[in-house]
């Protein structure tokens, strides 16, 4: 009980809460197109490949997200000139590029690793988010549902079937570039509750619990906003509890979430595939 009191005395606890709510959202909402896309990987990497704007920032004395910001669409605008310009597949150009700028923000952080706390930008720590932060994370959350909303038909055609976006006369590449500078500014927006590392389990894990338990895209959207913010506040618990690191217990309870919904699911759960399989042999 004493967390639940807590949250009602403790400015920070507010904060934290409200801060991995959002993300929590955010992440689901972006979440269920990179899986649909089958970008998931391309969200891993801007997660890593984030770091080197995070060091600069932080040498230079500005806030984190302005240079997280720009490398990340640099990353995501690098990553698909090497796959359009060259024999290099997307995969292969994602592994150089995010291999590449992770290393560097490693050594940025070992130059200047008496101003930068190393273990909070990879894991996380939401219980010392700054107020400038919660209302950042708000805003991009703003903006995303808004782009989500306006151009929800768009986005719908172009993840499920990218050649009939185009006979449509969709801008695909457009949509696709716009949906790599949201998936940054979600991911830097989560760097304070999960941390570079585990900034994917966010993105990718309520989504694709939503996509065991949906054929709809706006049902799947919905769900896994929850299962992001469900996540986030469990994490959170046991952060606190604890004195643990948010964003591996974030990413735990996102796992163990996906887990009861791979054995459980009404149509996609193991444990309803097995026993379908035992009515039909009998």
């Amino acid at each position: 009980m004493d967390f639940f009191q807590d949250i009602l005395i403790y400015a920070f606890l507010q904060k934290a809460l409200i801060t991995s709510i959002v993300v929590g959202i955010i992440c689901g909402v972006i979440g269920s197109f990179i899986i649909l896309r089958g970008m998931a990987l391309m969200g891993d990497a801007i997660g890593h490949a984030i770091l080197p704007g995070v060091a600069i920032s932080y040498i230079l004395g500005i806030n984190y997200f302005y240079g997280a910001v720009v490398v990340g669409v640099l990353t995501a605008l690098g990553i698909g000139l090497i796959s359009e310009k060259s024999r290099i597949k997307s995969d292969a150009a994602i592994g150089i590029v995010f291999s590449a700028s992770f290393a560097l923000g490693i050594i940025l952080i070992t130059m200047a690793k008496s101003a930068i706390d190393l273990t909070q930008i990879l894991f996380g720590n939401v219980l010392y988010v700054r107020t400038m932060d919660m209302w950042l994370t708000i805003i991009i959350g703003v903006i995303l549902l808004l782009v989500v909303i306006i151009f929800f038909k768009e986005l719908l055609i172009s993840s499920f079937d990218e050649t009939m976006a185009k006979v449509y006369g969709l801008k695909t590449r457009f949509i696709h570039y716009g949906i790599m500078i949201l998936l940054t500014l979600v991911t830097v927006a989560s760097l304070q509750t999960v941390g570079v590392i585990l900034v994917v389990s966010l993105l990718i894990t309520p989504a694709s619990t939503a996509y065991l338990l949906t054929n709809r895209l706006s049902t799947m959207i919905v769900l896994s906003s929850i299962f992001g913010a469900l996540s986030s506040v469990i994490g959170i618990y046991f952060s606190y509890v604890y004195n643990l690191p948010s964003g591996p217990v974030i990413a735990l309870a996102a796992t163990a979430i996906f887990l009861v919904a791979l054995i459980f699911s009404p149509k996609q759960g193991l444990l309803w595939q097995k026993l379908k399989k035992q009515s039909i042999n009998n």
